[in-house]
């Protein structure tokens, strides 16, 4: 660390007089705020939803699994506010940008979210701030995107006048076990000072920081992290049509297969991917190998595997309500169980529930859902043909209406015993009734 400004900015962190700015306030940003409200920092959030704005500054949740007391007490001491007004980006010490990195319909990277956020920032930009870039994206976006806007934006120059890097976010949500603060953070940036003062603010923030040699580094682990389980997720879902072709059961392996204290880690099939980063983070890197003439031929495989799993399942649910209830899947009624893309949150981003859905109305059945952390979806561009609808009751009159009941999503809360006695035929994608210990001629997997 050699400039007097890291040197003020680090001594600042440790006395919690910094302001920190998070722009973003969705699955990411929230957490993050906490994080630091939690460690006695002031805390901006910044975001372009008014009504969600508007609720967070009121006390409410806007995101079910995340407690809102201390957001709570934060507005309550003055140490939290949330705001629209980007023209307050002038005040944070350290701007921390937890804004969306989509695809667009023809599997490109859509940086338009950090773009956008970055001309904003470059606005109100000053000495000695630090800009911190936490969404995942492919290596040298930050050198290569954002550097140039904020350079050319204000005359001010990266490592000099103003400090830039890259933390990526590492959040699970609705994981009890590991919170944002309690999983380490890696940390890049642009020049040694840069660095320094990235470390220090989240070495206050999380149990760990992880440094590493440059930005685009730091980039590059997080999408390791996801192409990684990626991967992995295509490498059992291949796995599951093989065996089920054997008459081997998948989970049953792979149970079997994690007592080996060393040299296997579990993953598990499903329906198909979900969420904001696995879907999607591989093909960032696939893009951006395509400027080198480097094929990802590994990366891409694996996404294919993984985007026909939904096609697959609905083929084995026809197939079953064909052979089982001897009637034809056009004209029978589906119930679709979980739309979120993981158990035990409403988060539908990418969900495979979505698609499955979409697939099962175009080949001619009717497809409703029950999902108790989503009581009604509506129509949007997001959830493609699908019309608006709510989540079906589950009671035992309900299921029974039903021809089948697809499983795509486990959630905790839910009867899984009530399911099994009053359905006509279960196809689980989770291998939830298993893991009830529920056993039935009607239960069959996907």
């Amino acid at each position: 660390m050699e400039g007097t400004q890291a040197h003020r900015f680090v001594a600042a962190v440790a006395d919690r007089s910094i302001v920190i700015g998070v722009v973003g306030l969705g699955y990411v940003g929230i957490p993050l705020a906490l994080a630091a409200l939690r460690q006695g920092f002031r805390v901006i959030g910044f975001d372009v939803d008014q009504p969600r704005v508007d609720l967070i500054n009121a006390g409410r949740e806007t995101i079910k699994h995340i407690p809102m007391e201390l957001i709570i007490d934060g507005l309550a001491q003055g140490r939290f506010e949330a705001t629209t007004d980007f023209d307050r980006m002038a005040e944070p010490d350290a701007l921390l940008i937890c804004v969306p990195t989509p695809l667009s319909r023809f599997r490109e990277p859509d940086l338009s979210y950090v773009e956008n956020t970055t001309r904003e920032i470059a606005k109100r930009l000053h000495p000695g701030q630090l800009v911190v870039l936490e969404s995942t994206t492919y290596p040298g976006t930050t050198d290569e995107l954002m550097r140039p806007i904020l350079e050319q934006a204000t005359g001010l120059k990266s490592g000099q006048d103003f400090f830039l890097a890259y933390s990526p976010e590492r959040e699970d949500p609705g994981n009890a076990q590991f919170g944002t603060s309690d999983i380490p953070k890696v940390v890049g940036g642009d020049g040694l000072d840069a660095l320094a003062m990235a470390d220090a603010l989240y070495s206050a923030l999380v149990v760990q920081t992880v440094p590493v040699s440059s930005t685009a580094t730091a980039e590059a682990v997080k999408l390791t992290e996801n192409i990684f389980r990626a991967v992995n997720i295509a490498l059992v879902n291949e796995l599951k049509q093989v065996y089920a072709a054997m008459g081997i059961d998948i989970w049953e392996v792979i149970d079997a297969a994690k007592t080996k204290p060393f040299g296997f880690m579990p993953f598990y099939p499903g329906p198909g991917l979900g969420g904001h980063c696995i879907p999607i983070d591989p093909f960032y890197l696939t893009w951006k190998a395509r400027e080198f003439d480097i094929a990802t031929r590994f990366i891409e495989l694996a996404g294919q595997i993984n985007t026909e799993m939904p096609y697959r399942v609905v083929d084995r649910l026809a197939e079953l309500v064909d052979r089982q209830l001897g009637r034809s899947f056009s004209g029978a009624r589906i119930l679709v169980l979980g739309l979120a893309y993981k158990k035990n949150v409403e988060d539908m981003r990418e969900s495979p529930a979505l698609k499955l859905i979409e697939l099962i109305e175009a080949r001619g059945a009717q497809a409703a859902y029950h999902d108790p952390h989503i009581p009604a979806i509506r129509k949007s561009r997001r959830h493609g043909a699908l019309a608006a609808r709510a989540s079906t009751p589950l009671t035992a009159e309900s299921i029974a209406g039903f021809d089948a009941v697809l499983i795509a999503t486990d959630h905790d809360d839910v009867d899984y015993a009530l399911i099994v006695a009053s359905a006509k035929l279960v196809v689980d994608t989770r291998n939830a009734c298993a893991r009830h210990g529920l056993r039935a001629e009607t239960i069959f997997k996907a």
